[in-house]
């Protein structure tokens, strides 16, 4: 496969102090999360120029995570009273509680497919971190072997979800997980891996860390293509894909700014 080519393009929403895309559609439409001018954090919705605030009233500082692929069931999480996550499914206009499994202090929903499958990551009474997979009303606890805390970042709709998870050398490593087995997929020359989102052909999006500093990469056909915005060589983070050549992401320089690479 030949070199990929990124093109980047600024992710502005009026009146926000920082920008943190986190997923777009297969439509184009992204999700995410801005800082305002006053500290406090909002989900929206991107919708050609259309910016729409998605914030749970039943919290304070909304994080949108993502969208689904060919819809616009929207997931992601709010602070309650108490200082801890708690998810929510955005649909239809109305939002949806996601506690998490039984026993769960705190929730981070991150990833949604077409079939409303849903993943993220949620804190034990040990205030631990274990991935989830909510299907049917069902909740599955995902564990890589060895991995001293799991989060489930994305899933497609082939069911095969993509996680990030710390060894106990306190480095972030990456897997796909097929519904039995976890396979590692480490960017080459990383110290840390975060596999962020998977589309449906099955290629994923990171951010990673080196010497230099973190940065982007697309794992494509078996192959990673790494990159970095511009202008922020060395605070490149990627977040979001969908199946027509667009990631979403942020680069921090002087904070979080958002942006579209398309290759």
């Amino acid at each position: 496969m030949r070199p990929l080519t990124f093109k980047f393009t600024a992710i502005n929403i009026p009146g926000a102090a920082q920008v943190f895309p986190g997923g777009v559609n297969d439509s184009g439409v992204m999700v995410g999360a801005y800082l305002d001018t006053s500290g406090v954090y909002h989900g929206f919705m991107l919708k050609g120029k259309t910016v729409t605030t998605i914030d749970d009233p039943k919290g304070t500082n909304n994080i949108c995570k993502n969208i689904s692929p060919k819809g616009a069931a929207i997931v992601g999480y709010y602070l309650n009273a108490s200082d801890y996550s708690v998810s929510f499914l955005f649909k239809n206009n109305k939002f949806t509680a996601i506690p998490g499994p039984k026993g769960a202090v705190s929730t981070q929903a991150y990833g949604i497919n077409d079939a409303g499958e849903i993943v993220g990551e949620f804190l034990d009474s040990n205030f631990l971190a274990h991935g989830f997979l909510l299907k049917g009303g069902k909740y599955t606890t995902l564990n890589v072997p060895t991995a001293v805390i799991t989060e489930a970042t994305g899933i497609n709709d082939s069911g095969t979800i993509v996680l990030y998870w710390e060894n106990s050398n306190n480095a972030f490593e990456s897997s796909l997980y097929n519904g039995s087995t976890y396979k590692t997929i480490n960017v080459p020359g990383a110290t840390s891996s975060m596999a962020w989102d998977i589309d449906s052909s099955g290629d994923v999006v990171y951010q990673w860390s080196d010497a230099t500093g973190t940065h982007g990469a697309l794992l494509k056909h078996g192959k990673y293509f790494k990159f970095d915005d511009p202008h922020g060589v060395g605070s490149t983070y990627g977040f979001g894909l969908n199946d027509h050549s667009q990631i979403v992401g942020s680069y921090d320089v002087s904070g979080f700014h958002g942006f579209e690479a398309t290759y």
